[in-house]
């Protein structure tokens, strides 16, 4: 027995779609999974799905059942009931390679890893994006909004270093503060994280209790604090290794974007290089990620990225401008779809030399929506029990001290960010950049500090002559 995900298509309640659309809306997710996607991080990672036509009686009492259990943030949007089209997908929270047993336990972690580089385009403006990270400089401005209650110690750049000790520190400040960047799953039901933007747990006591089983199924541990830190100790381990592993033999995904070693590998805000540096330590370079995991790929398909939203959007503007005098052409430049094979074959031109064509600029405006994509997709880890016997080489085995996991790692939410959202990146940048520059940066510097203090003290006093 097959156990499958239906994906709806929801849309805000004026902007009802016909079905034709909703169908091709959902044909496009399709295609760019298939055969855009698939190419930057190979078979195994990415699981397209299919799209199914179900009886609208079903959709509707489907409809009516989901509803109380959607979280608040998201009923702002009505799941799509009228056209009964919908994707069928896996169900990612079990391991992908083999049927399980019926009654085997399942652990499933969700991880939306963010983006692991500092920008190395020389169109920045701003010196301290070379510096510190998006996800770092963005916290406090989330924070500073009321989006969460305090900012994470998580920096994406100590997850995709490859080094242990980093990636630890990461995966630990991830638990520590999960905001919507980690959710845990026993047996498909949420245990760990947060339901919607306010609603954050973190009782390790709690996930202890649920992990317990997973980890120590002889029980032979003692209860309290030390055992709570050994299961989040052993989670971490387990974490670390199935992100650092390779279940992909295909040679997709191997498209070399630009040279690690171009940007720098660490953040000067990361609280693990703050620590580095207080204990008078030098800093630690990254290990590097092994080619053929997951992560690596994520971070090859970010890095194409290439000019950052500064350098990007003059880009978009050119684009834009000649779409007004030329509207038609719109279908012509595949803005839209069809997402195929020649879509990705003109992701693959890598050049960052301005011929001043509005082909090059629109190869560049779509790099960087597969690089947003790769930015804010999420990734799931799905583990369960096995016993020795049962590991053949076949499966994807993963080795706790008391017990042992076959395991899979997939890729998800790799729906192409939409063109029409360029502008308010380009926005929201800024808003992120001079927000920490001046609430941030400025009271770590007391000369920046100051300076602004003057600024914003300054009267202009007018006297009559």
């Amino acid at each position: 027995q097959r156990c499958v995900v239906l994906r709806f298509l929801k849309s805000p309640p004026n902007q009802t779609k016909t079905s034709q659309e909703i169908l091709h809306h959902l044909q496009n997710i399709v295609d760019f999974g298939k055969h855009v996607m698939k190419q930057f991080f190979g078979e195994n990672y990415v699981h397209h799905g299919e799209i199914i036509q179900l009886p609208l009686d079903f959709v509707r009492q489907l409809c009516l059942k989901i509803q109380p259990e959607r979280p608040e943030c998201r009923c702002d949007k009505d799941m799509d009931t009228r056209s009964g089209f919908a994707m069928c997908l896996p169900n990612l929270t079990r391991p992908q390679s083999y049927r399980l047993a019926e009654h085997r336990p399942l652990l499933c972690i969700e991880i939306k890893p963010k983006c692991g580089f500092i920008p190395f385009s020389s169109h920045v403006s701003q010196e301290i994006k070379h510096k510190v990270c998006r996800y770092c400089m963005h916290q406090h401005l989330k924070v500073a909004n009321g989006k969460w209650k305090r900012p994470s110690k998580y920096c994406p750049l100590d997850l995709f270093s490859g080094n242990k000790q980093r990636m630890h520190f990461a995966l630990k400040s991830l638990l520590q503060e999960a905001q919507n960047n980690l959710k845990i799953f026993k047996n498909g039901e949420l245990i760990y994280g947060c339901k919607d933007d306010q609603d954050c747990v973190s009782d390790w006591n709690e996930l202890a209790r649920h992990l317990k089983p997973f980890f120590f199924p002889s029980n032979g541990l003692v209860s309290g604090p030390h055992c709570t830190r050994t299961i989040v100790k052993e989670l971490i381990q387990v974490i670390t290794m199935t992100l650092l592993s390779s279940t992909d033999t295909c040679r997709a995904g191997d498209m070399k974007t630009v040279p690690l070693s171009q940007g720098r590998s660490y953040c000067e805000a990361s609280a693990f290089n703050k620590e580095l540096v207080r204990n008078g330590k030098h800093k630690l370079e990254s290990s590097g990620l092994p080619r053929g995991c997951l992560l690596y790929k994520t971070l090859q398909a970010q890095m194409l990225d290439m000019l950052d939203i500064e350098g990007l959007y003059p880009l978009y503007s050119r684009v834009e401008q000649y779409l007004e005098e030329f509207p038609e052409e719109r279908s012509t430049l595949q803005i839209d779809g069809p997402y195929n094979e020649a879509f990705y074959e003109k992701l693959l031109d890598l050049s960052t030399e301005d011929d001043g064509t509005v082909a090059f600029a629109l190869t560049k405006v779509q790099q960087y929506r597969i690089a947003m994509t790769a930015k804010d997709c999420s990734i799931m880890i799905a583990l369960s029990p096995c016993l020795q016997d049962e590991c053949s080489e076949q499966r994807s085995v993963v080795l706790a001290s008391k017990s042992r996991f076959t395991f899979s790692v997939s890729v998800l939410d790799l729906d192409l960010k939409p063109y029409e959202s360029i502008p308010h990146q380009y926005k929201l940048d800024g808003e992120i950049v001079n927000y920490y520059l001046k609430n941030v940066q400025a009271k770590d510097d007391p000369v920046m500090s100051n300076l602004f203090k003057e600024n914003e003290d300054c009267t202009l006093v007018l006297h009559k002559v």
